[in-house]
C-alpha cells in the first residue's frame, strides 16, 4: 500500500481575488516545506507519528500559518497556542493549550503524550511542564508578527467579533505509514480576538484531531465551537471504522452537520488503506497532499 501524506494550512475566505500573488506564493512554499519534510520520514520507512510531527514543526515556523510563529493574537496581543497529535496504533494522545512560550507547541503535545502520565495540559501548568524537560523556549513576542498585529488592530476598530476575515489558519498533518501505521497532528493560534481562555476544537481528542488505525486519521480547521459540538474527526474516523464508509463520503456527511449548525471548515482524512481525501465547506483550504506512489499536489484555492 505504501505511504500516504497529506496536510493543511487552514480554510476559509481563500479567494483569488483575495490574496496577493507574494502571499499565495509564500503559502505554497510553505505547504511544499512542510510535504518535504513529512514525506522525507515516510520514504525512509519512518513512522507516521514522525511524518506528521515534522510536517507541523515546519508550518509553525511559517508566519503565512496561524500556528507558532505568525499565530492569531488574543484580544491583549498575546499568543496562546494549542496542539495536539495521536498515534492511531497504540491511540496514545497528547495536546496542550493556551502555550506562550514553546517553540513547537505540536512537540509538546507530543512530549505529554510519552513524557507525562496525563493527555491535556493547559496554561501555566503546560509552561512549566515544557521548562521542566528542557523544551525549546521563545519570548512570546517571537510568535508575534506586523500581519497579526495589524488583523487585531482591524477587529478591535470593527467591534465586538473575531477573525475578522474568516481565514481559519490551524495547520495540521495526517499520515499512513509503509507499516500501515496512522497519525495526526494539529496546532493553531486560534481565533484573533479570543479572550478568557478560549480553547478550540484543534488539541481537543476527537474534535479537531484524532487517528486509529482500525478506521483513519482526521485533522481538522474551522470554527472550533461548532467542530467541538460535532466532534468532528473522530466521528469521521467512526464512520469509517463501523459504517465502512471512504474517506470523502465520512467526511461530506459529518461536514453537512457542521454546516447545519451554521459552522464552516476543513478536513484532512488519511484512512487504513492509504486512501486520502480532503474536504472543506469554504471557498478555499490551504492544502497538500504526498504518496509513495508518486502523487504530489499543492492546492489553495476551491477550484484547484
Amino acid at each position: 500500500m505504501g505511504w500516504t501524506l497529506m496536510i493543511h494550512g487552514g480554510a476559509g475566505r481563500i479567494e483569488r481575488g483575495r490574496t496577493s500573488a507574494e502571499a499565495e506564493a509564500g503559502t505554497r512554499a510553505g505547504l511544499a516545506a512542510a510535504l518535504d519534510a513529512g514525506a522525507a520520514v515516510l520514504a525512509a520507512g519512518g513512522a507516521a507519528l514522525d511524518a506528521v510531527e515534522a510536517a507541523v514543526r515546519v508550518l509553525e515556523d511559517d508566519p503565512h500559518f496561524n500556528a507558532g510563529r505568525g499565530a492569531a493574537l488574543t484580544r491583549d496581543g498575546t499568543a496562546e497556542l494549542d496542539a495536539a497529535i495521536m498515534d492511531g496504533c497504540t491511540r496514545a494522545v497528547g495536546a496542550v493549550a493556551r502555550v506562550s512560550c514553546t517553540r513547537h507547541p505540536v512537540a509538546l503535545a507530543r512530549a505529554v503524550m510519552e513524557r507525562s502520565p496525563h493527555v491535556f495540559l493547559a496554561g501555566i501548568g503546560a509552561d512549566a511542564f515544557s521548562r521542566a524537560i528542557g523544551m525549546a523556549q521563545v519570548e512570546n513576542g517571537w510568535f508575534v508578527t506586523d500581519a497579526r498585529r495589524a488583523n487585531l488592530a482591524e477587529l478591535l476598530a470593527d467591534g465586538d467579533g473575531y477573525d475578522v476575515d474568516m481565514k481559519y489558519g490551524t495547520v495540521g498533518a495526517v499520515a499512513r505509514d509503509a507499516a500501515g501505521h496512522l497519525a495526526a497532528a494539529t496546532s493553531t493560534g486560534g481565533v484573533t480576538g479570543k479572550r478568557w481562555g478560549r480553547i478550540g476544537d484543534s488539541p481537543v481528542p476527537g474534535a479537531g484531531t484524532w487517528a486509529d488505525d482500525r478506521g483513519g486519521a482526521v485533522s481538522c480547521t474551522g470554527a472550533g465551537e461548532t467542530f467541538l459540538r460535532v466532534g468532528v474527526a473522530q466521528a469521521i474516523e467512526a464512520r469509517l471504522r463501523l459504517l465502512g464508509e471512504t474517506v470523502a463520503a465520512a467526511a461530506d456527511v459529518v461536514l453537512a452537520e457542521v454546516t447545519a449548525l451554521g459552522g464552516t471548515g476543513g478536513v484532512i482524512v488519511a484512512g487504513r488503506e492509504g486512501d486520502a481525501a480532503w474536504r472543506f465547506s469554504t471557498p478555499g483550504m490551504n492544502r497538500a497532499v504526498a504518496t509513495a506512489a508518486g502523487e504530489r499536489r499543492i492546492a489553495l484555492y476551491g477550484d484547484e
